[in-house]
């Protein structure tokens, strides 16, 4: 690592006020290094600059490469799993993943920042803006001490680029605390198209409790078993307009380009939007079509369904979180990552064969990861919220290995905020 322009910590010590946020912005250099950047927001006139050699981040996308459950190189996506699987079912290859990233990516003026905040019982936000290169860096799971990740030391959010939060065209919607939810959970896609049905089992007791707890102010879902969803864009669109949030647990798609990435609701050929149609009976719901049309969207949106939350690794880095965020959220929580389904984590823990630390009781990991989220959203503090429930995750990783609390899931979720 170079340091350029790293003062002491006593720089940004004091008037941080009783919650220190920082802005910390990765930018890629051509000759594959990086440039790490930071202010304190009670300090911003006093930046820190950073650099990151290219062999470090070379050696840390290496470390992580094997661990993201992406396709690549004609993967299928049954293969990616069963690679990721091996790291991040394995709580030993996971750890050594997770220390390496964190040692070539984190600065060290930053973390001894942060450690100056908490020993004074400030607890920091640290607001992360990506890189392209590091689009799938799990930074809430990143190991900087025995049993300790960032989410154990920070609030982690996701910073919004300025294009985004800053545009003279964005309103932020009012929140709206117990206001209608409108939960579009297991979306009917018309058509019998591979790959786009229930992401939750037939029957999940779980998401059913807790549809079921919204009482009447659920929109969009019944809390019956097996909860299925049929709202086409036309109904969401009209849902959202006064809704307090929105919860979508279902698919998303990418495309060539982050505008380009897809919901999958009950929409059939008719649906007007600038997707084409998928096997002649189904046409995506577009993040173009949310953020050039005219939506007004709810201040807390969640998105479980796979790499919904990948706009940083776009060139334009505006996909469907920054399509939310135009259009008035002020909270986005998605996943980086593709997201295994229960029964999907059952057959990974299978396939570690003899000695495996695998379970014989049903994974709920992603059913306590929906429940998660929506309690986060529910909550005062969202990022906050969800990451106290990521450090629970951790923990019980760290002491256990059991599948149930693999980081395939909790570390695939973050919340972007601005």
């Amino acid at each position: 690592m170079v340091s350029l322009t790293v003062p002491g910590v006593q720089d940004v010590a004091e008037d941080a006020g009783p919650r220190p946020t920082v802005q910390v912005k990765y930018v890629d250099t051509n000759e594959g290094g990086l440039w790490v950047t930071w202010r304190w927001e009670h300090a911003l006139d006093r930046p820190r600059l950073w650099g990151v050699q290219p062999p470090q981040v070379a050696g840390a996308l290496a470390a992580l490469r094997p661990a993201v459950p992406e396709p690549v190189g004609g993967e299928s996506v049954r293969d990616a799993m069963l690679r990721s699987w091996r790291v991040l079912g394995d709580v030993d290859r996971e750890k050594e993943v997770a220390w390496a990233l964190a040692g070539a990516l984190l600065p060290q003026p930053l973390g001894a920042e942060l450690n100056h905040f908490l020993e004074r019982g400030l607890r920091p936000h640290l607001r992360i803006q990506a890189s392209a290169a590091l689009a799938a860096v799990p930074w809430e799971a990143l190991r900087v001490d025995e049993g300790e990740r960032v989410v154990h030391l920070a609030d982690v959010s996701m910073l919004l680029p300025a294009s985004v939060r800053n545009a003279r065209s964005r309103t932020v919607t009012p929140p709206r605390p117990g206001g209608p939810v409108v939960a579009t959970v297991n979306p009917v896609v018309p058509g019998a198209l591979d790959g786009l049905g229930p992401v939750t089992r037939r029957s999940e007791p779980l998401v059913e409790q807790m549809l079921a707890g919204l009482g009447d102010r659920l929109r969009g879902s019944t809390p019956e078993g097996p909860v299925r969803s049929l709202v086409n864009r036309d109904q969401l669109r009209a849902l959202l307009a006064d809704a307090g949030r929105f919860l979508y647990v279902g698919h998303v798609t990418g495309g060539p380009y982050g505008l380009a990435s897809s919901l999958h609701l009950t929409d059939g050929p008719e649906a007007q939007g600038r997707a084409a149609l998928v096997g002649g009976t189904h046409r995506p719901l577009q993040a173009a079509d949310v953020a050039l049309e005219g939506w007004v969207v709810p201040s807390r949106v969640a998105l479980v369904a796979c790499a919904s939350g990948g706009d940083a690794g776009y060139a334009d880095p505006a996909g469907l979180v920054a399509a939310f965020a135009s259009r008035g959220a002020e909270h986005v929580t998605a996943a980086r990552w593709t997201l295994p389904t229960d029964v999907g984590i059952e057959m990974l823990a299978a396939s570690s064969g003899p000695g495996s630390t695998g379970t014989s009781a049903p994974c709920e990991n992603l059913a306590r990861a929906v429940v998660a989220v929506d309690t986060a959203h529910e909550a005062d503090d969202p990022v906050a919220a969800l990451g106290a429930w990521q450090r629970e995750q951790a923990d019980a990783w760290e002491r256990t290995g059991d599948p149930a609390y693999s980081p395939v899931v909790w570390a695939a979720l973050t919340t972007a905020w601005g």
